[in-house]
């Protein structure tokens, strides 16, 4: 290793991967090197070098390579996180829809893929856009926490303005907004969004296993 962690005196060289391994392992949402940095930090009492912590995270992609594992490091909402492979996806999918876990109406769908590509933005410009109230998908949304206030614009009234959280990109598994598709594939002649051509190419990212769409989720 380099940096403070470059002596006799410290344990083995994997002694530092043990520990970013349980550190992702535990958490139930993807966690970024920088957090980890902070961590390990606090705990050694001695600043933990960033590279370190990246070869480290590097190690434990190349371990879970190995066909034996069922499971790997991937990175995923700006950092890192446990999955399972895709070879299992098929028996992890009759699973998922076993629990009935429900996945997002077509309202929501497109009510999220308005935010995702104007964000951040008001509830008025996100109606104007589908031309139906959005009242309720909008606090869906935000109670699934795919959502958040991003403050409030500066209009009369200043109303609320809503975007995409780090959920977002956990939920449809992409690493940043950039990994979205690109609104040239599905804009309008005004180079709009059209939610009803949107929508669908979101749903694309939807984890597999959920249940069909229904309108009262």
């Amino acid at each position: 290793m380099r940096g403070c962690f470059a002596t006799d005196s410290f344990p083995p060289v994997n002694f530092l991967q043990n520990h970013v391994e349980a550190l992702i392992f535990c958490s139930p949402q993807p966690v970024r090197p920088a957090d980890i940095v902070q961590c390990l930090s606090e705990m050694f009492g001695a600043e933990v070098p960033r590279e370190d912590v990246d070869a480290a995270i590097a190690g434990l992609i190349e371990k879970y390579q190995s066909d034996e594992h069922t499971f790997g490091v991937y990175a995923i909402a700006e950092g890192y996180q446990f999955l399972t492979k895709p070879a299992y996806q098929a028996s992890i999918g009759i699973l998922l829809k076993q629990s009935a876990k429900k996945r997002l109406s077509t309202a929501a769908l497109e009510t999220v893929a308005i935010i995702a590509y104007k964000q951040p933005i008001t509830k008025t410009e996100v109606e104007q856009i589908r031309g139906v109230n959005c009242d309720y998908a909008i606090q869906k949304l935000l109670d699934k926490e795919l959502v958040e206030i991003k403050g409030k614009a500066e209009t009369v009234g200043r109303p609320l303005l809503y975007g995409t959280s780090r959920k977002f990109m956990e939920y449809f598994g992409i690493q940043s907004l950039r990994d979205l598709p690109q609104p040239k594939d599905f804009a309008t002649v005004e180079n709009e969004i059209n939610p009803e051509i949107a929508a669908p190419a979101l749903e694309n990212f939807q984890p597999e296993g959920d249940e069909p769409a229904t309108e009262q989720d």
